[in-house]
This record gives C-alpha cells, sequence and structure tokens, in this order.
C-alpha cells in the first residue's frame, strides 16, 4: 500500500521554506549506497513496461503546480522534463506559445506510451536513468529542468543532479516537485524513513553537492489546501 499521509494543521505556517534557509549541511556527501536501495530491486522497465494513464497527485496539488509553472517559465524556455509521462503540468498557455516564442518542450521517461500520449511535449527519449544517468542531450541546452513527483525513484541522485548541472545553461532553473505519496517499493530506502521536511533537506543536499554548479536551494509550499488535499512542494535551484 501507499505510506501513510500526514497532513499539517492547515492554520499553521508551513515550515518548508525554512528547511533551506540556513540548511547545515554536511561535510561531504553524506548517504551510502544502502540509504538508494528498494524494496523492489527489479529492473524498472519491467515495472514501467505497461502504460499508467492516471494522475498520481490529485487535482489541486496539480494545479498548484502548474500556477507555480506559470509564474516561473519564460515563453521563449526550452524545458527538459526528467521522470516525463503522458502529463508534465505545464501551464497551458506556455504550451501553446513556446513554438511561437522559440521555446520547446522535451521529456525523459520510461515508457514510450506514456510520452506518446503527450500533448505538452515536442519531442521525447526514452531512457531509463537507474541504468544510465547520462543524459542524452549536448552541454547547456536547456533553460528548465522539471522532475515532478519522481525524485524519491531515483537511485544515481548524484551522478542525475550533476547532469541537470551539465544540460542546463547558466541561469537556467531546476524545478523538483513532490508530494506525499509514492510507489513504496521502488521508492529508495531514505525517503521513506524520511517526513516531508527531511525529503526537502535531502532534495536540496542533492543540488549543494553537485561540485557548485547551483547557486543555495530553495523549498516553497504551494499545497493548495493544507490537510485536505495532496501536499506540493518545489525545491529549486538556479545553475551559475
Amino acid at each position: 500500500g501507499t505510506p501513510l499521509r500526514m497532513f499539517r494543521n492547515p492554520f499553521s505556517p508551513s515550515l518548508i521554506p525554512k528547511v533551506l534557509e540556513q540548511p547545515k549541511w554536511p561535510p561531504e556527501w553524506p548517504y551510502s549506497p544502502s540509504d538508494f536501495q528498494r524494496q523492489d530491486q527489479s529492473p524498472d522497465s519491467d515495472f514501467y513496461s505497461q502504460p499508467r494513464f492516471v494522475h498520481h497527485i490529485d487535482e489541486g496539488a496539480r494545479a498548484a503546480l502548474t500556477g507555480f509553472y506559470s509564474r516561473n517559465f519564460e515563453p521563449g524556455d526550452d524545458v527538459l522534463d526528467i521522470c516525463s509521462s503522458w502529463v508534465s503540468h505545464y501551464p497551458k498557455d506556455w504550451v501553446e506559445g513556446k513554438a511561437k516564442a522559440g521555446g520547446s518542450a522535451t521529456g525523459l521517461g520510461m515508457n514510450e506510451q506514456e510520452l506518446s500520449y503527450s500533448e505538452e511535449l515536442d519531442k521525447y527519449v526514452v531512457h531509463d536513468l537507474n541504468v544510465d544517468a547520462t543524459f542524452p542531450f549536448p552541454d547547456a541546452s536547456f533553460d528548465v529542468v522539471t522532475c515532478v513527483v519522481s525524485v524519491d525513484y531515483l537511485v544515481r541522485p548524484r551522478e542525475v543532479f550533476g547532469e541537470i548541472a551539465r544540460v542546463l545553461r547558466p541561469g537556467g532553473r531546476c524545478y523538483i516537485s513532490m508530494s506525499n505519496r509514492c510507489f513504496p517499493s521502488k521508492a529508495f530506502r531514505i525517503w521513506l524513513n524520511t517526513n516531508d521536511l527531511e525529503h526537502v533537506f535531502i532534495v536540496g543536499s542533492f543540488f549543494h553537492f553537485t561540485e557548485g554548479a547551483f547557486g543555495p536551494p530553495k523549498a516553497h509550499d504551494v499545497s493548495p489546501s493544507p490537510g485536505m488535499s495532496d501536499p506540493m512542494f518545489i525545491v529549486e535551484a538556479v545553475r551559475k
């Protein structure tokens, strides 16, 4: 089953942004290989072989994420969605106007049927980042990288975040969004053993340990109705 959801008091201010305001990073990469082991160690290609045309977060959380993108995407951005699927939650006006503005949307995901169904992507590549963490794109080829409620499935995050840094142009932005739902059999161990605040710290640390490629990460809580809908947290960092 899905791990227990823990909702915060809707009247209390969110602690999510504070997690990365003055973080005390360890002096070196603090994770061991066992932290990224999973209950189901079988190939991800088996798990993702059948398409899932479902939403993994509720309507309120999806709308909140799209709203965040609306405030942060530029019309001419070249955007890469990693761990992509049949929907990327990009704003409709951005999707419809990107070609005229010189922008683009590229998906990197596991299931070709899902990716081919997307009305937001201009092109896509089927690629398993847990087998080969190298992105099949040139250096400095994107303005934005997004990853929606999937960072907890990446068992080689240090390599993946290094690749995010490589394909981003200077000043490019990365937005890692997360909620409190997952496929527990495929989420890495340390994620299942930590809470929402610790998840934000973990993702912030992935940015921090990219050899100084990113500025300080920031965290946002855009949860639409805490206590009543799925939460939506976003960790962002800017490429130096």
